[in-house]
C-alpha cells in the first residue's frame, strides 16, 4: 500500500506525466433557474453579484430574509436592522442539554437624522475572515473575525447616536476627546476611540455626537480589568478591514490581514488557533481574554499567523493493514461475497442525492476492502461486479440521465442544486438551498475516486464532471474576478477551521453542522480523488482540510469528562455535541432527541473509513464515549445500524468483545456493511 507522503514525493519529483498533471477541461452541469432560492441582489453590492456568492458563510444571516438576524463575529454578537446596528457582548447560558450565548443589545449605533430609516444594509465586500457592511448614509462597519474592537467608518460628516438598554453610570473622556470610557449599569465597561477629536454628549441611556467624519472603534474592557485598558489603548489605532487565508500545500493555513491606521494589530485567537499556531512570529497576550461559547479568546499581536495542523496521511486502505490469519480473511471474503451479490443498480429505489450517494460510497468500500485483502483468483469477479454497479449508479448523475433527479447549476448564487431541490426547499435535505453540499457530494466523490482508481479509462472520461462536483464545495479560486463558477470553499469556515452545513436558511443561532464525520469524509474523498487522478494539489488541499476538520471535531464536538470548554452541567451529561451552531451547542439532533445517544454517536462516526481511526485517535475519549452510549442500546427498538458504529469504536479497545457483537447484528446502516465492519475490526 502506497503511503500518501511517498506518493506526494513521487509526483513532486516529476514522476507524473504531463497528461496526468493537466488540469481537466471545465464542465458545467445544465443551468436551471430555481424557484425557491432568495435573490442575492437584495443585500449584496451590484459589483459582487456577477460572481459566485457564499452560501454557508459566517455572515449568512445578514444576506437572507430581512437580513436582521444576529451573527457571531467573535467576540461580539452583531445585529443589523433598519440602518442601525446592535452590538452585544453575550452572556453564556448553560445547562445539561445546551450551551448558548444570550444576545442583549448593549450598544445600538446609528446616524442621527437618517433620511431613510427603513433602508437595510448592503455587503460591499467580503473576505475569508471578514465582511464589510454599509449602512445609510455613509456608515461603514468592518467586521473582521476575532477583532476585540468594533470598527466603524463615517464616510460623510454626520452626527452619530449610540444608545443602550442599560443605564449609563459614568462617561469619562480623555483630554483630547479621542477616547471615552463608558460604564453601564450591567457592569460592562466599553471604551470608544476616535481617529480625531469627537465631542459627545449623553443622557441616561443615549450618547450623541456633533457632525463627525472618520473612524470610531469600540471595545469592551475584558472583565472590567483596569490593567487591560492600556492594551486596548496601545492597539486602538490599527484596524483590520479584511483577512485572507492562504494554503501552503498540506502543511499550513496562513492568515494575513489587510490593515489600516498605525501601529501593530491586536486580534483574538480561539482555542484551536492557539493549539495550531506557530508562535515564532506573533506575540500572545495571555492575560487578555474574552469569554466565548467556543472557549476563551486570547489576544495575539501580529498581522499574519501561521497555523500548522497535525498531518493526515490519506490512504486507500487501513493504516496498519488487515490481519493475515486465514480465519479472519475467510470471514471477510465470505461477507464480501454476500454483500457484492446484493449489488444491483437497477434495484436502487431512492432518488435522494444523500441516500443515493451513501449507496455509491458503500459499494466503493467493498472494492477497496477486496483490494486490501488481496482477494484470490476464484473471487476475482468481485471487483468487476462492483465496478459495473458503480458505473450504473454514478454515470446517470454525471450524464444528466438520472430519472427523477440530478445535479444542475444555479447561476444566481453560483453552485450546484438538484432537480428536486430547485422547486422544493425540503427536498434532498435542502441541497437546493445549499444545505449539506459537502455531505452529499462527498459520498459521490468517494465512489468516483474508487472507480477512477480501478478503471482509469472511465476515470479519464468522467474527469471533467468529477471536478465540477468537487469544485462546487472545494475550490480555492472563488471570489470576485476569479472566473470560477463556484464560491471559495463553500462549506469550510476558515476562522473556525471546520465546515457549516446549513446554507441559505435563516437561523437565530447562525450556521450549524451536525455530522463532523461526514464533513471529514468529504475532504478525505476529494484527496482520494486527487490520488486517483495524480493531482498533487488536490491531495494536499484535501488532506489539509481533512486535518483541520478533525482538529475542530476533537476541539468542539468531542466532550471529554474532564473538559472545561463548556459548562460543568453540559459536560457532565454529554460526551458529544449533537448540533453545533455558531452561537449554541445542542444535545439534540435534527432527527432525534438527546436521549437517543446511539444516534448522536453514529452521526459523528459514519461513514466508517480508514480516516475514522484518525478522527477517533484519542482512546481515552473513545472509551468514555462508548461507555456513555452503550446503555442506550438496551432500549427497545434501537436500530441495528446505530449499534454497528458503537461496536466498531468499542473494537478500538475491546476487539474480541466488539467482534462478537458485530457477528450478531441483523442489519446495518445503509452506508455500511458487514464486510466493512469486519474489515474495521480485523485491521485494529
Amino acid at each position: 500500500m502506497l503511503n500518501f507522503w511517498f506518493f506526494l514525493l513521487l509526483f513532486t519529483l516529476g514522476c507524473n506525466s504531463p497528461a496526468t498533471a493537466r488540469k481537466p477541461d471545465p464542465f458545467t452541469f445544465p443551468e436551471l433557474q430555481s424557484t425557491v432560492l432568495p435573490d442575492p441582489s437584495a443585500f449584496f453590492s451590484p459589483n459582487l453579484t456577477s460572481s459566485p456568492l457564499p452560501t454557508n458563510s459566517f455572515f449568512q444571516n445578514f444576506v437572507i430574509e430581512k437580513g436582521d438576524q444576529k451573527e457571531y463575529i467573535h467576540p461580539y454578537l452583531i445585529k443589523s436592522s433598519h440602518s442601525s446596528l446592535s452590538l452585544s457582548y453575550p452572556s453564556i447560558f448553560s445547562n445539561t442539554s445546551l450551551t448558548q450565548q444570550i444576545f442583549t443589545p448593549d450598544l445600538n449605533i446609528s446616524v442621527l437624522h437618517n433620511p431613510d430609516p427603513t433602508r437595510t444594509h448592503v455587503v460591499s465586500s467580503f473576505s475569508d475572515l471578514g465582511v464589510t457592511l454599509d449602512l445609510q448614509p455613509g456608515l461603514r462597519f468592518f467586521f473582521v473575525r476575532g477583532s476585540p474592537y468594533l470598527t466603524c467608518q463615517i464616510l460623510k460628516s454626520a452626527p452619530l447616536s449610540i444608545s443602550t438598554v442599560h443605564k449609563i453610570r459614568a462617561f469619562v473622556p480623555n483630554s483630547s476627546k479621542t477616547k471615552y470610557k463608558i460604564n453601564l449599569s450591567n457592569g460592562q465597561i466599553w471604551i470608544l476611540y476616535s481617529s480625531s477629536p469627537i465631542r459627545l454628549t449623553r443622557d441616561e441611556s443615549t450618547i450623541e455626537s456633533e457632525n463627525f467624519r472618520g473612524v470610531i472603534r469600540i471595545a469592551l474592557l475584558p472583565n472590567r480589568d483596569a490593567k487591560l485598558e492600556p492594551v486596548l489603548d496601545r492597539f486602538s489605532s490599527c484596524y483590520p478591514v479584511s483577512g485572507r487565508a492562504r494554503f501552503r500545500g498540506s502543511v499550513s493555513v496562513d492568515y494575513k490581514w489587510q490593515k489600516k491606521g498605525s501601529g501593530d494589530l491586536l486580534m483574538l485567537a480561539n482555542p484551536l488557533h492557539l493549539r495550531l499556531m506557530d508562535k515564532s512570529s506573533v506575540k500572545v497576550v495571555d492575560g487578555f481574554r474574552y469569554k466565548s461559547v467556543d472557549g476563551e479568546l486570547v489576544g495575539v499581536v501580529g498581522s499574519s499567523w501561521v497555523l500548522k495542523p497535525d498531518p493526515v496521511s490519506v490512504t486507500w486502505g487501513s493504516i496498519k493493514g488487515v490481519e493475515k490469519e486465514k480465519e479472519s480473511r475467510h470471514e471477510i471474503v465470505k461477507a464480501l461475497e454476500q454483500d457484492v451479490k446484493g449489488l444491483d443498480s437497477s434495484n436502487v429505489t431512492t432518488n435522494s442525492s444523500y441516500f443515493f450517494g451513501k449507496l455509491v460510497a458503500r459499494a466503493a468500500r467493498l472494492a477497496l476492502i477486496a483490494e486490501e485483502i488481496e482477494i484470490e483468483i476464484e473471487d476475482a469477479d468481485v471487483i468487476p461486479k462492483i465496478k459495473n454497479y458503480l458505473k450504473g449508479t454514478i454515470e446517470p448523475w454525471l450524464d444528466g440521465k438520472f430519472v427523477g433527479n440530478g445535479f444542475l447549476y444555479d447561476k444566481s448564487w453560483g453552485g450546484l442544486i438538484t432537480k428536486q431541490g430547485s422547486t422544493d426547499k425540503t427536498a434532498d435535505f435542502g441541497f437546493g438551498i445549499y444545505n449539506d453540499h459537502h455531505f452529499h457530494i462527498g459520498y459521490f466523490l468517494y465512489g468516483i475516486a474508487v472507480l477512477a482508481k480501478i478503471d482509469p479509462v472511465w476515470g479519464r472520461k468522467y474527469r471533467p464532471q468529477a471536478y465540477a462536483l468537487m469544485t462546487d464545495f472545494m475550490t480555492l479560486d472563488g471570489g470576485s474576478g476569479s472566473g470560477s463558477k463556484y464560491t471559495r470553499l463553500r462549506c469550510f469556515d476558515l476562522w473556525k477551521l471546520h465546515s457549516w452545513a446549513a446554507g441559505l436558511t435563516e437561523f437565530e443561532n447562525g450556521r450549524n453542522q451536525e455530522s463532523t464525520s461526514e464533513a471529514v469524509n468529504a475532504y478525505y474523498s476529494a484527496a482520494l480523488m486527487g490520488l486517483a487522478y495524480g493531482d498533487t494539489r488536490l491531495v494536499a488541499v484535501g488532506s489539509l482540510l481533512t486535518a483541520m476538520e478533525i482538529h475542530a471535531a476533537k476541539t468542539w464536538w468531542h466532550v471529554k469528562e474532564d473538559d472545561t470548554l463548556y459548562g460543568a452541567d453540559f459536560t457532565r451529561e454529554n460526551r458529544v455535541v449533537g448540533i453545533l451552531w455558531a452561537n449554541k451547542r445542542d444535545s439534540v439532533l435534527w432527527f432525534a432527541p438527546a436521549e437517543m445517544r446511539e444516534a448522536r454517536f453514529g452521526i459523528q462516526v459514519l461513514p466508517l473509513l480508514p480516516v475514522t481511526e484518525v478522527l477517533f485517535s484519542d482512546l481515552e475519549y473513545v472509551k468514555q464515549l462508548v461507555e456513555w452510549t452503550l446503555p442506550s442500546l438496551e432500549r427497545k427498538g434501537v436500530g441495528e445500524g446505530w449499534k454497528g458504529f458503537v461496536y466498531a469504536l468499542e473494537g478500538l479497545y475491546e476487539k474480541e468483545n466488539a467482534l462478537e457483537k458485530i457477528r450478531k447484528l441483523s442489519g446495518y446502516d445503509d452506508g455500511n456493511s458487514l464486510s466493512n465492519l469486519l474489515w474495521w475490526i480485523f485491521s485494529r
